[in-house]
């Protein structure tokens, strides 16, 4: 399932709808890639506002970016080779290689810093697969569970 607003970022600001099919053709023939992965907007509603967010974002930074919404049919894929833990998520890729990845939503400012701290990263390899998180939702337990000697 999709959402007027992601449908509008391939039909008006010119996204690409990635599948199996175009996938490897598309991150080969850019130098720097955002991949929009939405999921189910139904279920992840932040993913409306990243569809919002993320044509303003691909004029805020200094390198040219291209934009693909990633189809639901490869999206389970992408999470586990690229390993992030929440939806939506925003993957960058330079010349096809990992960069880094913003998941959630964010504020403007942490999208901008976050985004240039990774467009600047070295290609690199994912960080570990943290099935904690994913079980948990995205939860960090640390931050989110009391403190039992606050007590």
């Amino acid at each position: 399932m999709s959402s007027p607003l992601i449908e509008r970022l391939i039909d008006r600001h010119g996204c690409v709808l990635l599948d199996d099919a175009n996938y490897q053709t598309f991150v080969d023939q850019h130098d720097y890639v955002v991949l929009f992965c939405p999921n189910d907007p139904v279920l992840f509603p932040e993913s409306n506002d990243v569809a919002v967010i993320l044509p303003e974002l691909l004029h805020a930074f200094e390198q040219p970016l291209q934009a693909a919404v990633i189809g639901r049919n490869i999206e389970r894929e992408l999470q586990r080779r690229f390993r992030f833990t929440r939806w939506p998520a925003l993957v960058f890729l330079k010349h096809g290689g990992y960069l880094g990845a913003l998941t959630g939503i964010h504020n403007w400012h942490d999208y901008l810093t976050e985004g240039e701290r990774i467009l600047q990263a070295p290609v690199g390899d994912p960080p570990p697969f943290d099935l904690d998180k994913v079980c948990s939702g995205g939860i960090d337990r640390e931050r989110s569970l009391p403190n039992v000697s606050e007590r």
